[in-house]
């Protein structure tokens, strides 16, 4: 090949897939989640963690299949992160220091509060009578505490990945609310394409949801709270849905420049073409009703892939299920695509798995890929009273067979953060 054929159309290189990993609900793996989400199964069910009497939201997407040394919210993204890592490496055939940069997306989570009132019991009552800080302080002086410790630090996560699979320089840790994983994959992108790198690692893990974690996005009334069954509770773009389904879950994908990963006889699994961001100050929470800062994500990602709305064949939705966000998100891309929306398959894959919050974009990255490698178009489950006001083709209830060749995954988050990518079989 000419070295042309490795440049986009800006003259960059051009970001190959070589590795891609993931945990969801739905098992761990790639091959039983794209098994399980390609039947229309649902991972959603009964929270068992913590004790939910008298909550008004009782599911979740949890995942409680991993074994954690401690547990907290740390421990579990770090393990999620660590098997999704482990399993993109295998498949991208790397072994031994991976050589590269390292962006993860992390929620910002705290200590739970078990933990803070394990440590105020041993808290000098005595000493700083009215400085919990301090106490907290004295508390792990004389008795340290290396979990507590562990679970407090937001960087923790990224540390031990960079220490397990020999990343190159300082990890960035990350967070752009539900559009984090979207972002960790963004600066991977960026990173090869300004010559710093010829391969990153990208990685998107959550595992924070805890009863404090419920009850917050409750107050937001953000979450469904139809219970019963919880495999029917997440229903985006239908005229009865009423929150999102909070879940738990991690991907990693393995990017790298497309002349490196052909130098090295590596399988190209798919093209990162365009990737595009916006922040929206309209709300702490909300997403401006207007859409006008995701229309211009979705543009921005288009003009950085170098196509235009012609060149989409599918579309992975956001799709949270909240009556609000549902709504924004047709308006944005109706007033992206036009008319021809209606003959776009624009589909959720958070019906079945629910939001997995900071690791929803790369999630939705992998499951975009593996729709245009296997010519299976994922449904949206639980569609059985369509919103007339939004008019989509939403691959209702049951897979389809179509080969895409270019496909849209949306990321619009809480407080504004608007990220898109744009990913292709092959280059142009």
């Amino acid at each position: 090949m000419t070295a042309s054929a490795y440049r986009d159309h800006l003259g960059r290189p051009i970001v190959a897939v070589t590795g891609m990993g993931i945990i969801t609900s739905l098992g761990q793996g790639l091959s039983d989640n794209w098994a399980a989400l390609s039947s229309g199964t649902s991972g959603i069910h009964e929270i068992n963690r913590f004790p939910t009497e008298g909550l008004s939201t009782r599911i979740a997407g949890t995942v409680d299949f991993i074994g954690i040394p401690a547990p907290n919210a740390v421990e579990r993204s770090y393990a999620f992160a660590r098997e999704t890592t482990i399993e993109a490496l295998a498949d991208a055939g790397f072994s031994g220091d991976f050589n590269g940069p390292l962006f993860l997306a992390a929620p910002p989570i705290e200590p739970e509060w078990s933990a803070r009132f394990e440590l105020a019991d041993r808290s000098p009552a005595s000493e700083h009578p009215g400085d919990a800080y301090e106490r907290f302080l004295t508390a792990l002086r004389q008795r340290p505490d290396p979990a507590f410790h562990e679970a407090a630090l937001f960087g923790a996560i990224s540390e031990r990945l960079a220490d397990r699979f020999g990343t190159r320089g300082l990890p960035v840790t990350l967070s752009t609310a539900c559009a984090s994983g979207v972002t960790a994959i963004q600066l991977g992108i960026e990173a090869i394409r300004q010559g710093r790198t010829d391969r990153a690692l990208t990685v998107a893990t959550d595992g924070s949801l805890s009863a404090e974690a419920l009850i917050r996005f409750s107050l937001l009334s953000a979450l469904s709270t139809q219970n019963d069954p919880p495999t029917k509770a997440s229903k985006p773009f239908s005229k009865d849905r009423d929150g999102f389904v909070i879940a738990e879950g991690a991907a990693t994908l393995v990017l790298e420049s497309l002349e490196a990963a052909v130098a090295r006889g590596a399988k190209v699994l798919g093209i990162m073409k365009g990737a595009g961001d916006k922040a929206d100050s309209f709300h702490r929470t909300r997403s401006s009703p207007d859409g006008g800062p995701a229309i211009a994500t979705i543009r921005a990602a288009l003009a950085d892939a170098g196509i235009d709305e012609s060149g989409i064949g599918y579309i992975n939705a956001h799709g949270t299920s909240t009556p609000e966000n549902d709504k924004m998100e047709y308006g944005a891309m109706s007033a992206v695509f036009g008319e021809r929306l209606v003959g776009i398959p624009v589909s959720s894959n958070k019906s079945m798995i629910g939001h997995t919050l900071t690791a929803a974009g790369a999630v939705e990255a992998v499951f975009s890929l593996q729709t245009m490698l296997t010519g299976t178009l994922p449904p949206t489950i639980n569609y059985t009273n369509p919103d007339p006001s939004i008019v989509l083709d939403v691959v209702p209830n049951k897979k389809r067979e179509a080969q895409v060749s270019a496909v849209l995954s949306n990321s619009f988050g809480f407080g504004g953060q608007n990220a898109s990518l744009v990913m292709a079989l092959e280059p142009a």
